[in-house]
């Protein structure tokens, strides 16, 4: 099965180094992959975390800041490296790139919502890379509310974008290679789940915890991306992003890659 509409997701702990500083060497694999996508007919939108990361490694923080208008800061000065350098680089591979920032407002308040949407569509059009991220240096509940994450990190962004853009296939490009039944960090006999069709009790039970230092996400927000996708007949796919040419994989049905969740 090949997808036409595609969200792909990025993690902070794909685009960045264990310094902080952002992995060029990554970034520029993602942007050539999807740049050729695009070349061969795929529409597709990139959803980027990094943000704070990529401020914290800019001005040099000695880590991940704990205040919050030290994260909303880093996430203003991140944000203009990632958009220059996936700029820089997209243009080498021949299609320029848009910056929508965006808060859970604009995807929750109808209006909104559409004009996303057709400004989503217009750029596709014009064979433009809408790079999309959370819009943390001005909206506060993303990154400083665990108890009420709307957007739980990037995650349930992308889905509601994928929601929004009336995507087929939803990709979350992580820092394992999918979904697990235990933690394969901690338990050596963890087996990859190759395909959900239902987010179980038991499932959920099995992906407690947190992602990395350099971001917030964990497994628990991933599901709750795939149960919105499946909900809305989405097809979604977590893969690692330790290599980004696996999305021809993906985006072609070549092979199976990472976790699918699927209902069809």
């Amino acid at each position: 099965m090949r997808y036409n509409r595609v969200v792909v997701k990025v993690g902070t702990s794909t685009l960045t180094h264990e310094t902080g500083a952002l992995n060029l060497e990554r970034m520029d694999a993602l942007i050539r992959t999807l740049n050729d996508l695009m070349n061969g007919g795929t529409e597709v939108i990139l959803v980027s975390s990094g943000a704070i990361g990529a401020g914290v490694g800019r001005a040099k923080l000695p880590g991940r800041p704990a205040s919050l208008r030290e994260k909303q800061a880093a996430a203003a000065i991140g944000q203009c490296s990632l958009i220059h350098i996936y700029d820089k680089l997209s243009s080498e591979y021949g299609h320029g790139v848009a910056q929508l920032l965006l808060t859970a407002l604009d995807l929750s308040e109808p209006v909104r919502r559409e004009n996303v949407r057709k400004t989503l569509d217009t750029l596709i059009g014009w064979g433009v890379l809408p790079i999309i991220n959370a819009n943390d240096a001005v909206s506060t509940e993303e990154i400083e509310t665990p108890q009420d994450k709307i957007f739980s990190e990037n995650d349930t962004l992308s889905a509601l974008v994928a929601v929004t853009a009336e995507a087929d296939l939803l990709v979350l490009l992580t820092d394992i290679p999918g979904l697990y039944d235990a933690d394969p960090r901690a338990n050596p006999d963890a087996k990859l789940i190759a395909r959900v069709s239902a987010v179980t009790p038991q499932l959920r039970a099995a992906c407690s915890g947190a992602g990395t230092h350099r971001g917030t996400g964990g497994m628990i927000t991933k599901l709750d991306a795939g149960v919105m996708a499946l909900r809305h007949g989405i097809d979604m796919i977590i893969t690692h992003g330790e290599n980004p040419a696996a999305l021809y994989d993906a985006v072609y049905g070549r092979r199976p890659v990472g976790t699918l969740f699927s209902n069809t």
